[in-house]
């Protein structure tokens, strides 16, 4: 106990001392990644100077810190409350790396984890494509060896900040002849090879472009790095999931904790606090914010294939907790909820506040990351035995 309140004594000074006004602005909320990136990508770099990248890597000698599972929690809930910037090097971070660290070769951990780790290399996940978003399993791009490289052609979508990424890891179809999961692999693939990959932003109801369509042209878009084995794509894609879906949900949780805070806070200004009603929803939402922290501590710690569903359950949690939030945040507001910060006449553009961005970013949290019906598909088939869902 007395070494984890050292660990946090010191990741509240260094927060203190370097997450100042050069980055104050930057930290944003939901649908905020994109905005400042030239300042998000100095404070990645200046977290990876002092070794705070990659803290749960284990000592794999890639130069980052080494945090027992209490001192990372330690970490995130004092970033948080920092207010330090929002990640753009969480993909590689903490999907991409314990993903290699299981499944890489030596070669490859030597040559991508240490740019993670300096945060001087950004990733995004090209798994959705618009005929297969949360049913993974019916992707159509291809990946055709060529040598000792691969050759893609496809499009994937909704892939977060690829407009910025330096990599991409990639799950594409190398054996059109095996049955839906059984010919896919894992391949990390080179943002930049101008006329072979075409990043599209697309832009949202919040009027910034967060995620985009990749595009590959099979004649000229190459991968040289196969993660896994060739055929291994969904064991190895299964595995990334979990992370991106199951304890890691606990460092979110501290950002939904200050945003509920707001959301009071708006409540008491404007009156609504008196209204039984809206009362009630703000109780039972700090209530069920309490539950998903619970949750998330029971699996933290736990083997990914302890838990059939907890990676499901998690999703479904926050995801609905967090939508619901945003219609809380408009409600406490009153009409006044739907006039924007300043008159978008003229040559003002159209701009939102932070809780009207947050009310429409948040209507696709029950969809990205595997949405609400295919979480329950998996609880009801992986966990409770129900017969399979006709394919």
């Amino acid at each position: 106990m007395a070494d984890d309140d050292g660990f946090r004594a010191r990741a509240r000074e260094w927060l203190a001392e370097k997450a100042g006004e050069e980055y104050r602005g930057v930290g944003g909320g939901p649908g905020s990644e994109h905005e400042g990136l030239p300042a998000r990508r100095r404070w990645e770099r200046e977290l990876g100077r002092a070794g705070w990248i990659g803290i749960g890597w284990g000592e794999e000698g890639y130069g980052n810190r080494t945090a027992t599972l209490a001192q990372q929690v330690v970490w995130a809930e004092e970033y948080a409350r920092a207010r330090a910037p929002a990640r753009v090097g969480h993909i590689g971070e903490n999907l991409l790396a314990p993903t290699l660290l299981r499944h890489g070769t030596r070669a490859q951990k030597d040559r991508f984890l240490p740019p993670v780790a300096r945060g001087e290399e950004l990733w995004c996940q090209g798994y959705s494509e618009p005929g297969a978003g949360s049913d993974l399993a019916a992707i159509r791009t291809a990946a055709v060896r060529d040598g000792r490289a691969y050759r893609l052609t496809g499009q994937k979508i909704w892939t977060s900040l690829a407009q910025h990424a330096d990599w991409c890891f990639v799950l594409a179809r190398t054996d059109p002849a095996a049955a839906r999961h059984r010919g896919l692999s894992l391949l990390l693939v080179p943002m930049d090879q101008p006329g072979r990959v075409d990043v599209r932003p697309i832009r949202q109801l919040t009027g910034t472009s967060e995620f985009n369509e990749v595009f590959f042209d099979g004649a000229l878009a190459r991968a040289d790095h196969l993660v896994g084995g060739e055929g291994d794509g969904w064991r190895v894609a299964l595995g990334l999931l979990a992370r991106e879906r199951g304890v890691a949900t606990l460092v979110q949780q501290i950002g939904f904790e200050r945003e509920l805070a707001d959301v009071v806070r708006t409540a008491h200004a404007t009156g609504a606090i008196d209204d039984p009603l809206l009362r009630a929803r703000l109780v039972t939402q700090w209530a069920e914010l309490r539950v998903m922290r619970w949750n998330a501590l029971r699996t933290l710690g736990a083997g990914d294939e302890s838990d059939a569903g907890a990676p499901s359950v998690a999703k479904l949690l926050w995801g609905g907790w967090h939508q619901r939030l945003g219609e809380l945040a408009m409600a406490v507001r009153g009409a006044a909820a739907t006039a924007g910060p300043y008159d978008w006449s003229g040559e003002r553009p159209y701009a939102l506040d932070a809780a009207q961005r947050m009310f429409l970013f948040t209507r696709a949290d029950t969809v990205y990351g595997g949405a609400d019906e295919i979480q329950r598909d998996i609880i009801a088939e992986r966990v409770l035995g129900l017969p399979r869902e006709p394919r």
